[in-house]
């Protein structure tokens, strides 16, 4: 085996996106060799002694590929912080490979949550730049007007001032004085739904995530998880040219 860069050689070990594994070098965490490694690095696994925070890696796994029903209050990460005491994504998937979630969903959030341990197609699904749909559905407390719809689509200036790339919105169902929505959107700001629901005065009961560019959630159940299939990793790996067919 060849001298590959350190940050590939994390992400291959299931240590999460080559981006999550730069950050565990400048930090110090990764050493080559007994010393601290630097960022742009190269290693070979086959001869070089490699540990993150002291423990050596592991060879490379099989890449595995999961979705999973994310229920309501369940950390989308791999571990809480000490002492928080709260489940966490990992804590649903019992499988023995180093998956972790690809992107986020927040705690009070619910619906799909792909995880894997192939570091490459996390930084494919979660950089900006390959512009991934992801699709929501979301019950509002009272209804919309078109107004509202509107300016949710054209983007929202939230409380700090950031300003959110248009989206697709549409009401799907109205329920009782409230409504659903289905919101599509390649931005995933923190809490950006909700965040945007405040500032146009649309108070949120529920977000469920539907889809993360050709992946759907299907009918699996809060807390059920699955392996993609062959199909579903191809297609994910294609990328945003399948967005268009999955609108539909």
């Amino acid at each position: 085996m060849t001298a590959e860069r350190l940050q590939k050689i994390l992400a291959q070990a299931g240590y999460g996106s080559r981006r999550a594994c730069e950050d565990f070098i400048t930090a110090g965490r990764v050493r080559v060799n007994g010393k601290i490694a630097q960022l742009g690095q190269k290693a070979d696994p086959a001869i070089d002694s490699i540990t993150v925070d002291g423990k050596p890696i592991e060879a490379a796994e099989q890449l595995v590929y999961i979705a999973l029903h994310k229920p309501r209050n369940v950390l989308s990460t791999v571990d809480a912080e000490p002492g928080d005491g709260r489940r966490t994504v990992r804590d649903l998937v019992d499988v023995p490979e180093h998956v972790h979630p690809v992107g986020r969903l927040d705690y009070e959030s619910e619906g799909l949550v792909l995880m894997t341990n192939d570091g490459d197609l996390t930084n494919r699904l979660t950089h900006p730049r390959y512009g991934h749909e992801k699709e929501y559905r979301v019950l509002l407390a009272k209804r919309p007007d078109q107004e509202q719809l509107a300016a949710w689509g054209r983007g929202v200036v939230l409380e700090d001032g950031y300003k959110t790339a248009p989206v697709d919105v549409r009401l799907e169902t109205t329920q009782g004085k409230g409504a659903w929505v289905r919101v599509i959107m390649q931005e995933g700001r923190k809490r950006q739904i909700r965040e945007t629901c405040k500032q146009l005065g649309l108070p949120v009961v529920r977000i469920v995530r539907t889809r993360i560019g050709t992946l759907r959630l299907g009918n699996l159940k809060p807390r059920q998880w699955r392996y993609l299939t062959k199909t579903e990793i191809e297609e994910l790996k294609a990328g945003k040219a399948l967005n268009q067919k999955n609108r539909r």
